[in-house]
């Protein structure tokens, strides 16, 4: 009879992956990471618009956070102390509108922002010809540029603050160009009141190179020369000028170190941005003091924090007169 060998199986040695850092090792500041997640049930659009908004947070967020209807807004903030969760940022949907909150853990505030519009991440990308959205975008936090806030307002400064805070800062000195290749835009209109939230891709093209060329040396595939008496006319074929990109001053910088195969140090590149989602234009209506909860600092629809102020007072002089009469109440006169 034929003998079976009993193969012994390959020892596959598990992958380890790295604990996130909560301290910048240049700076020394605490790095800010974020929950992004829902309250109540949301349409298959803003479910969508979650999960863009979870990417657009990477890498110092839960890309796979689970949710169960049961959970409450103390089970997040539970687990965020222990992880170093800094911001949660809640979507809901009403029978108004959806809305965006943005709060700080644990104690607050918390900006509420009525969402006026959206487009998904696919929507920005089937409007482009050439839609671009590597992996590799998202391995670095965005960068954060925020425009039309400095009116002096209060309300303005608190919404900055917050939003300055939700990425890690940089160091200009330190930074290092191939870590900046996304960045998040807010701008403020004064007339309408609404904030326009976008998020770009950053590319760096050399100034003055075709587009031949600059694909020949990032690809490094042999081209097509069968149809081409020499090989100068390669770079001059179609045009040199009608393929490389306009020499706008306004757009272009000189780089200091090596960013790539084409973009060289001392060398003038031109940045190009390309939106890659999600877009929002978004409205400030409400800022609370706590996380959730707490008096309202300001509100688009009136002036809350006076009329709370006032029942406020009212309720604490309701509570004295029923405190004082509670104590006069069991005191018996002699007759």
């Amino acid at each position: 009879m034929a003998r079976f060998r009993n193969k012994k199986k390959a020892f596959v040695k598990p992958v380890l992956k790295k604990p996130q850092p909560s301290v910048d090792h240049i700076t020394g500041d605490k790095i800010p990471k974020s929950f992004v997640f829902s309250r109540g049930k949301l349409p298959g659009s803003l479910s969508q618009l979650q999960m863009d908004l979870r990417k657009l947070m990477l890498p110092f967020t839960a890309l796979k956070l689970k949710e169960k209807k049961r959970n409450k807004l103390r089970d997040f903030l539970n687990v965020a102390g222990p992880m170093g969760v800094t911001h949660f940022l809640i979507l809901s949907k009403t029978e108004i509108a959806p809305y965006l909150r943005v709060a700080r853990t644990p104690q607050g505030p918390t900006l509420t922002f009525k969402i006026q519009e959206y487009s998904l991440a696919v929507d920005v990308a089937q409007s482009q010809v050439r839609p671009r959205c590597p992996q590799d975008l998202f391995k670095n936090p965005p960068l954060i540029v925020l425009s039309g806030f400095g009116t002096g307002e209060q309300h303005l400064k608190l919404t900055t603050i917050m939003f300055q805070n939700i990425f890690p800062g940089i160091d200009i000195n330190t930074v290092k160009l191939s870590s900046c290749q996304r960045i998040v835009l807010l701008n403020y209109n004064k007339e309408t009141k609404l904030i326009d939230f976008r998020h770009y891709s950053i590319r760096l093209q050399p100034v003055g190179v075709s587009r031949r060329i600059r694909k020949f040396v990032q690809n490094h595939q042999v081209p097509d020369l069968r149809s081409l008496q020499d090989v100068s006319d390669f770079v001059t074929r179609a045009g040199y000028g009608s393929e490389s990109e306009a020499d706008d001053e306004a757009a272009t910088v000189s780089l200091g170190d090596d960013l790539g195969r084409v973009n060289r140090a001392s060398t003038k590149s031109a940045v190009k941005l390309q939106e890659i989602g999600p877009r929002m234009t978004l409205q400030l209506v409400k800022i609370e003091e706590g996380l959730c909860s707490g008096g309202v600092i300001f509100s688009e629809y009136g002036n809350y924090a006076e009329k709370n102020a006032q029942e406020t007072e009212k309720d604490k002089e309701q509570e004295d007169n029923e405190d004082l009469v509670g104590d006069l109440a069991p005191v018996n006169f002699a007759n």
